[in-house]
């Protein structure tokens, strides 16, 4: 019995070595990750001062903003917010495949038992008794029958299907990984924009209510002016019809604030309303600090989290072409079994048998199949190549583009703060003028308009200046830094 198990021990162990030797070369290409000059990544920004960006001021790049309901809000949207929460379900869904290919690895051992009694009647003729009753003769018995037995099956990973596999699924466990960053940085994107609006819609409001009370006033001084035939009902009309006009913008101002709102509860989880009734009080836009690192170009794919999950979308589709070429060459299973019966319970383990069997599988014709489907993955690993570098360069059209808005957005800002100071004392002139009967109301009209312009266009660069903030720091891969669970490449 000793020898026998010696033997068995030994012959397992023989085809697991041989085994492990030849799975020691996986089928399919090595992965390795694309250089920057296969990408057509240039040096340096056109724009930008080149200043090594840092992790720290990226994660929570919002707080500069000096705006402590905008930051609120946003962590609001970080644990509530549903496009966030699919994306977590995909990457506790990716990590769960992961460990499903790497179950595949080990044996698989299912166990059985079963028991109970049988019952056997034999019959042996008939007789009759004293009082004429017919009498059946047999035999009559129960026996027990009680079994336990145990199969295992293992795959060898001969020539790296199984290795393939679990390569594949780590790619994709990070590129899921990275793809939750990604929504994370849109949703906080997309939060600070709807708020930079709510904050312009009250700030254009509060300008058309108060130019709505200034163009009253004249328009009464222009009706007293009629009445007392100082000028013609042309004055009076255009008074009318500027106070008209400036009315007709608010209701659509407070339709645009209304629907900033209700994107925002959304954003953070919630259902539109009450959620942000505290938002409806007016406060001003926020200021944004000058000094933003930029980096380089290398940096920006580094923190870029779909960049990242575009290139390990390619080291998945890479091992899938090991995976299929390793479906061309023999695979190797053992199986084995072991079991025991008995009729009686206490006798179950006195005699234990088994066995150990290998088997040898080799595809000899599929009409092709299998090499067609080494062609799709390498067709597919090709699409995954393209794609990354449309993202690299996608990354790298965004932080230009975000750079050459903010400077616009700045230089505008500087442009209309100096317009609206000569278009406010220009608008105190001319007022002051008409009321006296100076000048004509179409001078003032014009000088109204001109500065009611400023305050709008002024409002909107400051406006401007923030989102392309936002733009930027989304660009550069702000906003995943500090999250749990950063992906793993490993």
């Amino acid at each position: 019995m000793t020898e026998c198990k010696e033997k068995v021990r030994y012959r397992i162990t023989w085809i697991s070595g041989t085994a492990l030797m030849l799975s020691a070369c996986a089928a399919g290409p090595d992965y390795r990750a694309p250089q920057t000059a296969a990408l057509g990544v240039p040096a340096a920004y056109s724009q930008g001062d080149g200043a090594a960006l840092n992790d720290a001021d990226l994660a929570r790049w919002w707080t500069r903003l000096n705006d402590p309901t905008l930051s609120s809000l946003i962590d609001r949207a970080i644990t509530g917010n549903l496009d966030i929460v699919q994306a977590q379900a995909r990457l506790r869904q990716a990590r769960e495949n992961l460990r499903q290919a790497n179950a595949s690895f080990l044996p698989q051992v299912s166990g059985s038992a079963s028991g109970g009694k049988n019952y056997r009647s034999q019959a042996g003729g008939t007789r009759t008794d004293s009082s004429g009753n017919v009498i059946s003769l047999g035999s009559s018995n129960w026996s027990s029958s009680y079994s336990v037995g145990a199969n295992a099956s293992w795959q060898i990973d001969l020539f790296g299907e199984l290795s393939r596999t679990a390569e594949a699924a780590r790619a994709d466990l990070s590129a899921s990984g990275y793809d939750l960053a990604a929504v994370r940085m849109t949703i906080i994107s997309e939060l600070v924009t709807n708020y930079v609006q709510v904050r312009l819609a009250q700030e254009q409001l509060k300008v058309a209510r108060e130019t709505q009370a200034i163009q009253q006033n004249n328009y009464s001084i222009a009706n007293w002016r009629l009445q007392a035939g100082l000028v013609s009902s042309l004055d009076e009309q255009q008074a009318r019809a500027q106070l008209a006009q400036t009315s007709a913008s608010i209701p659509q101002l407070e339709a645009s604030l209304t629907s900033s709102l209700n994107r925002i509860a959304v954003l953070t989880g919630q259902a539109p309303g009450e959620a942000t009734r505290a938002l409806q009080a007016p406060a001003p836009i926020p200021i944004a600090s000058t000094d933003i690192a930029t980096g380089i170009p290398a940096d920006t794919l580094r923190q870029r989290p779909d960049v990242r999950g575009a290139e390990r979308a390619l080291a998945a589709a890479t091992a899938q072409i090991g995976v299929a070429q390793a479906q061309l060459y023999p695979s190797l299973g053992i199986s084995g079994n072991i079991g025991t019966t008995s009729n009686a319970f206490s006798d179950l383990f006195s005699l234990i048998t088994g066995g150990v069997f290998a088997n040898v599988a080799q595809t000899i014709f599929d009409g092709g199949r299998l090499a067609s489907q080494i062609r799709s993955q390498k067709a597919a690993t090709d699409a995954a190549f393209a794609a990354y570098k449309q993202s690299v360069l996608t990354a790298l059209e965004d932080v230009e583009n975000a750079m050459a808005s903010l400077s616009s957005a700045r230089a505008r800002k500087t442009a209309f703060a100096t317009a609206l100071e000569a278009s406010n004392n220009a608008a105190i002139l001319a007022r002051s003028q008409y009321q006296a009967g100076l000048t004509d109301f179409q001078t003032l009209l014009t000088s109204e308009s001109t500065l009611l312009n400023a305050r709008n266009s002024l409002a909107s660069a400051q406006s401007d200046e923030i989102l392309a903030i936002a733009q930027l720091y989304n660009a550069l891969g702000g906003g995943w830094q500090s999250m749990e669970n950063r992906p793993n490449e490993q």
